[in-house]
């Protein structure tokens, strides 16, 4: 875990950042120096990406841990991740979504990104087997790195989509199948950025999904990574609701 601790105050509430696929806490950097210089304790913990209902038992359990109230905040399948987590969790807040899936119950995130027209991710996986431990198999997806910068990152210089592309952390396929047992945005109040130059989640899935959450909603001309190519912006609506939560 990417335990990022300076000296909060004592009414400012901990923010805990979910990674989604293809991608790692790293992902995050840029926005928890914002949310340290503001006096947030931040936490960016590793999300196993194994399957929805395990990955979000494993963040209620980081939750759990800490002390004092926690904002979540989630990126790509890190949404549907904090939705199920924070389901019954009063320590949480706020849920700030960026460039993410707001699962609905019975929702995956597979039916989601495929809602609306929009997503070339399909055409940049590349599919891995890997041993489960019933003995059965399962299958890994990676963007393929030839593909990463164009597909994820377009708005994020080469030279670091390389390292991103060579450091993504894969998803089971399984887990973007897998339908979401609870949606705690029913009842936690939800802010949303929608990134309207995202080749992962059409914009226009965003955007449905954001409204229909009553999410506070702003829009940013960025890619997928928009967490890495403006994370000025992102800390800044992760702060906002935080803020409103104190």
């Amino acid at each position: 875990m990417n335990d990022t601790t300076a000296r909060p105050a004592s009414h400012q509430p901990t923010i805990v950042l979910v990674h989604g696929a293809f991608a790692d806490s790293s992902s995050w950097n840029g926005v928890i120096e914002d949310l340290r210089q503001a006096g947030h304790r931040v936490l960016a913990p590793a999300n196993p990406l194994r399957g929805l209902a395990s990955d979000a038992a494993y963040l209620a359990s980081v939750v759990k841990s800490v002390e004092g109230p926690v904002v979540l905040a989630g990126h790509s399948y890190g949404g549907a991740v904090i939705s199920q987590a924070a389901a019954g969790e009063p320590k949480v807040k706020a849920l700030v979504y960026i460039a993410a899936f707001i699962p609905e119950k019975g929702e995956s995130a597979l039916e989601l990104s495929n809602k609306f027209p929009g997503s070339t991710l399909g055409s940049a996986l590349h599919a891995v087997p890997f041993p489960l431990a019933d003995g059965n198999t399962g299958t890994d997806l990676y963007i393929d790195p030839d593909k990463f910068h164009d597909q994820f990152a377009a708005d994020v210089p080469k030279n670091i989509t390389a390292l991103m592309a060579a450091t993504q952390r894969p998803i089971a396929a399984s887990a973007l199948e897998e339908g979401a047992t609870d949606a705690a945005w029913h009842t936690v109040p939800s802010w949303s950025l929608v990134a309207t130059a995202d080749n992962n989640i059409p914009p226009a899935s965003q955007r449905f999904m954001s409204e229909r959450a009553n999410a506070e909603t702003v829009e940013l001309d960025a890619s997928h990574a928009v967490s890495v190519s403006h994370p000025h912006e992102v800390a800044r609506l992760i702060q906002r609701a935080a803020e409103n939560n104190r």
